[in-house]
């Protein structure tokens, strides 16, 4: 079983997963946490709602995160795929689920997940990763801490640098 690591309040900490990962051929549990397909969400979408239990789907990369709007207030977790270290469409996805579907359940990232996309993720809204190379939830944390600084707004709510600057008192106004 692969390690969950969830990020909370700038820490980032092991966590055990409660979700059962289901292939489109399983057997649907009658309770319990599930993490289904899309394309399982879409053609079952119902008698997944029925049953007791959080409900989770998965989404490739070039899965349109937008079609899970009528399951959106439902939704316990929507993992998203990062099948390349080089491939950032997840990052677009959670934003999109965020911003766009007003998510405030799990995000999580799975697949290729490194400690040095650690930072990207939390920003986009990430809040939990199943890391890819083993690496311990304090390199997580440090990565997500590595820089002061940030350009512009995103879904950690940092303030930019220009806020920074704005709220700094003045040359001669005292410190």
């Amino acid at each position: 079983m692969p390690m969950l690591i969830r990020f909370e309040g700038g820490q980032a900490r092991a966590a055990a997963d409660p979700y059962q990962a289901l292939d489109d051929a399983d057997p649907l549990p009658v309770a319990g946490d599930v993490v289904v397909s899309l394309a399982r969400l879409l053609t079952e979408g119902a008698a997944l709602a029925a049953r007791s239990g959080r409900l989770g789907v998965r989404l490739g990369p070039a899965e349109d995160v937008l079609a899970l709007k009528p399951f959106a207030g439902r939704l316990d977790l929507i993992a998203l795929e990062l099948p390349k270290f080089r491939d950032g469409r997840a990052y677009s996805q959670a934003r999109l689920a965020r911003e766009r579907l007003g998510f405030t359940g799990e995000l999580r990232a799975v697949g290729e997940a490194l400690v040095e996309q650690a930072l990207i993720l939390v920003r986009c809204g990430f809040d939990a990763v199943t890391p890819a190379d083993g690496s311990a939830p304090e390199a997580w944390a440090a990565a997500t801490r590595r820089y002061r600084h940030v350009y512009q707004r995103a879904a950690d709510a940092r303030d930019p640098a220009s806020a920074e600057r704005l709220r700094a008192p003045k040359v001669g106004q005292g410190a």
